[in-house]
């Protein structure tokens, strides 16, 4: 045996070994940068960062905060989209834990809001930085803390006063992988909490900025000159008009008009029949009480109302765990979801105990109810709040019969958190949906689903104070806005309309307390238009407010549905502007005529009924029109699969 050449044979093969080795550590490494960690950025294995939570944020200006709103279509609670629920969370109690950072080049203070991995904790922190590129913060201490954790940066508001929240929370920020040393809990002077410290190194300086001692409303103006100074604003789809809005509920209407149900039942063919008569309603003029002109067709709506009160069933389910379920809130942003589950189980006329005699469903879950349960025994995280809910679709299918004949078609559900759609997206996509956030870009179908008014009921014993305005002659202000900067648009109007024409009230947050809220309603009362301005979501409590006092709403939220879109002609009393047009917003108004303005006044005050709550329902009032919308829906839908 050649013993010389088994030696190389050997040693080539070894080395071959070797070689293959070394190129498979290379490309798992190289997949992992591009993959896992943020594009550019090297993963830092030094021991001083060990000891530390190193969150990598992307070096990003401002004004490209913007280029990257619009969400993709792909999975809410997948891991490039968990910033968005963690800043939701944070957003509803911003005014509890706001803790400011410091950027020790004098006082200069920026916030800094971390939360962990999949939203399981809420840090909220306070620091301050030795130099330009890091920040040593103090990590407020949480129950889920844990001494290895990913952590994200959701929230940086610079020391100049501009605040990256809400909507302009999706700017490109990573996580990594962090360790807190018992060293860094010992530099907290022996706390007992052992409050952990945290180090975030931003790749942009914030040396040049300092503080400056000016009004609230001067600091959000800077905050938007920065958002829109980008050169460029990506848009990833065409925000839908009204116009095509009006379209797209017209061919819903004519596809559906073919349909048949399947598996008809006699509730079914009874729907078929009111649908027969609805079609073929006479000619009616104004009668006491409505005004036609607000209206897309009214003798269509008093037909289907007459109908809905004559022949109307709905069944209830009694399944389900309080507070979740059949626990109605009756206060604050939410609580059009909590009045109509109250006015619903308590109704005598609509409700039926047997499910064989209802034409539709109701679950009646509280969409705010299950988000406050985040964090809670029983959920840790979104996706078990979905999966409650499918949980809970489950056992009804299991138990009832009706679900099962439809899919869920005859079922519908009421839901005002910003959440709900997205609670609703599976095993619920099939109900018609009466939901706050009507985003006609993000799954909400027009024809179907059915868009529930947000109303701000600030007293539960007294849902109607303060409603009403003042005459014509007395509304000198043009145009008013003022609220919190939530969201990429506010800041834009700020920045375009604050401090800039007389006539012209934009303005930031109002104070909180009684006299602010008071002179909130002076001006919208005291005003021909009221700017409503989506927020983080397309939705405004805004719209119903105007209505409320008697001021024009102009609406600008591209891609929301405002709410009886089926039934009523909100061109006919509302303005609406696109997001694009807000520098041309002075003249879009002014350009309206007097005799138009005060002929939308008047419907106004005639529509302003359909968006009131009584503790005894009325005929055409808030409760009936959003029970209307469900029932016009599922008669014109009532052949669909």
């Amino acid at each position: 045996m050649d013993i010389p050449a088994a030696f190389e044979r050997l040693y080539l093969t070894g080395l071959w070994r070797l070689l293959r080795f070394i190129t498979t550590v290379v490309t798992v490494f190289v997949l992992f940068q591009i993959f896992v960690l943020p594009h550019g950025k090297i993963w830092s294995l030094s021991p001083a960062n060990r000891s530390l939570v190193t969150t990598f944020v992307k070096n990003t200006t401002i004004s490209n905060t913007l280029e990257s709103i619009e969400m993709s279509e792909n999975d809410p609670y997948s891991s490039n989209k968990e910033a968005e629920f963690l800043d939701e969370i944070e957003i509803e109690y911003k005014d509890k834990n706001s803790y400011l950072v410091s950027n020790k080049s004098e006082n200069n203070e920026f916030a800094l809001k971390v939360a962990a991995e999949h939203g399981k904790s809420s840090m909220m922190g306070y620091a301050t930085s030795t130099n330009d590129t890091s920040i040593q913060a103090k990590g407020m201490e949480s129950k889920y803390s844990h001494p290895k954790k990913v952590v994200q940066v959701v929230n940086i508001e610079s020391v100049s006063g501009l605040m990256i929240g809400g909507a302009e929370r999706r700017t490109n920020i990573w996580s990594a992988e962090s360790r807190i040393s018992s060293n860094s809990k010992e530099n907290m002077g022996g706390d007992s909490r052992a409050r952990d410290i945290f180090s975030v190194n931003l790749t942009s300086s914030v040396s040049d900025f300092s503080v400056k001692k000016e009004s609230a409303n001067n600091k959000l103006l800077h905050r938007a000159s920065l958002a829109i100074s980008s050169p460029k604003r990506s848009v990833i789809r065409q925000p839908t008009s009204i116009n095509q809005m009006n379209s797209l509920l017209l061919q819903g209407l004519v596809s559906s008009h073919s349909m048949r149900p399947w598996r008809s039942s006699v509730r079914d063919l009874e729907i078929l029949s009111a649908r027969a008569m609805i079609e073929k309603a006479p000619v009616m003029r104004n009668i006491p009480g409505l005004y036609a002109s607000a209206f897309r067709n009214f003798s269509v709506f008093k037909r289907s109302y007459e109908l809905m009160e004559r022949i109307l069933k709905v069944y209830i389910y009694k399944e389900g765990k309080k507070p979740i379920f059949h626990q109605p809130k009756m206060r604050g942003i939410y609580a059009s979801e909590g009045w109509f589950m109250k006015l619903m189980e308590g109704s005598k006329k609509f409700v039926v105990k047997d499910p064989k005699k209802a034409h539709l469903f109701y679950l009646p879950f509280s969409s705010n109810e299950l988000r406050r349960a985040l964090f809670g025994q029983e959920f840790q995280s979104p996706k078990d709040l979905e999966q409650y809910l499918n949980n809970y679709v489950g056992l009804i299918a299991k138990k009832y019969s009706s679900w099962n004949r439809t899919r869920g078609a005859d079922h519908f559900l009421v839901g005002c958190h910003d959440w709900a759609p997205k609670f609703t997206r599976q095993r619920m996509a099939n109900c018609i949906r009466s939901l706050c956030n009507a985003n006609v870009a993000r799954g909400f179908k027009i024809g179907k689903d059915a868009t529930l008014p947000v109303t701000y009921i600030r007293s539960a014993e007294i849902p109607l104070e303060y409603v009403g305005g003042k005459p014509l002659a007395e509304r000198h202000i043009l145009a008013f806005f003022a609220g919190g900067m939530h969201g990429y648009l506010r800041p834009i109007l700020l920045w375009h309309w604050g401090n800039k024409e007389p006539d012209m009230k934009i303005f930031g947050p109002m104070p909180r307390d009684v006299e602010g809220k008071r002179t909130y309603r002076e001006y919208m009362k005291s005003s021909r238009y009221c700017i409503c301005a989506r927020g983080y979501e397309v939705h405004t409590p805004r719209v119903v407010e105007a209505l409320l006092y008697e001021c024009i709403p102009v609406i600008i939220s591209d891609n929301y549905v405002p709410p009886f879109f089926e039934v009523l002609n909100w061109e006919a009393f509302a303005v609406f502007v696109q997001e694009k047009d807000i520098p041309n917003l002075r003249s879009i108004l002014l350009s309206i005529p007097e005799e138009k303005y005060r002929a939308m006044h008047l419907r106004i005050k005639m529509v302003q009924k359909h968006f009131l709550f009584h503790k005894n329902p009325l005929k055409y009032d808030l409760f009936h029109m959003i029970l209307h919308s469900i029932w016009y829906n599922r008669v014109f839908q009532v052949g669909s699969r």
